[in-house]
């Protein structure tokens, strides 16, 4: 089992906490972006660089994914791939996608796409809290509690 990161998008404090797990658990973990980006020297962690595109973050990921891994990303389409895959899926707010919520998740996606594209001002998404970052810890360490069993 392994850990990637749908690091384009990820924030600084997720990759941090994901960071220390992956060494604290010697958990292979592999950040794909289109950008280059600062990783800590470890064994167990790993940076790609694919060319600028759309989704080819997103297709890497995809390809190198297997059965439950543990995917790190807030991109609901990339989320439902990795679900395809029976890989498992996280939000960097600490939601965990699953088979039975990723379908109401891609169904308010595009609403808000559509919305957006009418020219309706929808917002964005609230600042990380440390709520979150908590959430996401504690998601994080029950995967890894699971894959360490």
């Amino acid at each position: 089992m392994a850990i990637w990161v749908d690091a384009d998008a990820c924030p600084v404090a997720i990759k941090e906490i994901i960071f220390r797990a992956a060494e604290r658990k010697a958990m292979l973990t592999t950040l794909i972006a289109n950008h280059t980006m600062k990783i800590p020297p470890s064994r167990f962690i790993k940076f790609v660089q694919v060319p600028s595109g759309f989704d080819i973050a997103d297709n890497e990921i995809v390809k190198r994914c297997q059965e439950n891994d543990l995917v790190i990303t807030s991109d609901i389409p990339l989320a439902a791939e990795v679900i395809d895959k029976n890989a498992i899926a996280l939000n960097p707010r600490g939601e965990l996608y699953t088979k039975n919520n990723i379908k109401q998740r891609l169904n308010i996606r595009d609403f808000m796409d559509t919305l957006r594209s009418s020219g309706i001002e929808t917002g964005g998404s609230a600042p990380l809290s440390q709520a979150d970052r908590q959430a996401f810890a504690n998601q994080l360490d029950k995967w890894l509690q699971q894959a360490n069993s």
